[in-house]
């Protein structure tokens, strides 16, 4: 008894879970990156307009008004692009598409962060690991290090000699 419930549910599940995609579900856009700075450029992409299809975007909510996607040979995507207002405020914003054919239409989310381009910052300055280093990070400290072991280097080298010739430190 216990296995003929446990077998209904699951198929039950199974059933529910792909009714809404057999239904003709709405799809997705797809935002691209989905962080911007202000005044970058998003690209967005979907499949839900069929393989020729083509579409009209909204992208009123950041600013940037309207926009078209284009069909492309890439799987049958539609692809389109649009630039976000530099003075478009941080926050999440909807991004719509109608597809030209049927009445279907995608929602994506792009998110407008201050800061978000990403820029690879160098590093600057020594690392401070408490281990110590040379005299200094200038070209004179270094020399004025470098010329200090070569001294040392032959200062080691000829006591050395002289202890391996016999004459004592």
């Amino acid at each position: 008894m216990r296995r003929t419930a446990r077998l209904l549910t699951g198929t039950a599940l199974v059933v529910a879970a792909a009714a809404p995609a057999a239904a003709g579900g709405t799809g997705s856009l797809e935002v691209y990156p989905s962080t911007v700075a202000p005044g970058a450029q998003v690209s967005v992409n979907t499949a839900a307009c069929g393989d020729k299809g083509s579409a009209t975007g909204d992208a009123g909510a950041v600013g940037a008004g309207t926009f078209t996607l284009a069909p492309s040979s890439h799987e049958g995507e539609a692809i389109g692009q649009f630039q976000v207002p530099p003075s478009a405020q941080p926050g999440t914003y909807e991004i719509v598409a109608a597809c030209a054919v049927g009445d279907r239409q995608v929602k994506g989310d792009l998110v407008v962060a201050l800061g978000a381009a990403h820029e690879q910052v160098q590093p600057r300055g020594s690392v401070k690991t408490g281990v110590g280093g040379a005299l200094g990070p200038g070209p004179v400290q270094t020399t004025a290090g470098v010329a200090a072991l070569a001294v040392a280097a032959a200062g080691g080298t000829w006591l050395l000699h002289r202890r391996a010739r016999g004459d004592g430190i």
